[in-house]
C-alpha cells in the first residue's frame, strides 16, 4: 500500500496483526515444548512459519506506521 491507510483498512490490518501476533506466540510455545524432541523436521517447519509470521507482522506494522522522512 502506498499513501495513507483508510480507516476500514486500518481496522482490518489491526485485526490481522492481532491474529498473526497470537499465532506467533502460539508457535513460540510449541517450539519451546518441542525443543527436547529429537524430531527436527517438525521443529524446523515451526521455526520457518514463525519467521514468515515475523515478516508479515513487520509488513503490517510498516503499513500502519510508515517511516516519515523529514
Amino acid at each position: 500500500m502506498t499513501g495513507s491507510v483508510t480507516k476500514p483498512d486500518e481496522v482490518a490490518l489491526r485485526a490481522k496483526l492481532a491474529e498473526l501476533l497470537q499465532e506467533h506466540r502460539d508457535l513460540d510455545a510449541a517450539i519451546d515444548a518441542m525443543q527436547a524432541s529429537h524430531d527436527l523436521l517438525p521443529l524446523s517447519r515451526l521455526k520457518k512459519r514463525k519467521l514468515q509470521l515475523k515478516d508479515e507482522i513487520a509488513n503490517i506494522n510498516n503499513q500502519l506506521l510508515p517511516d516519515i522522512i523529514a
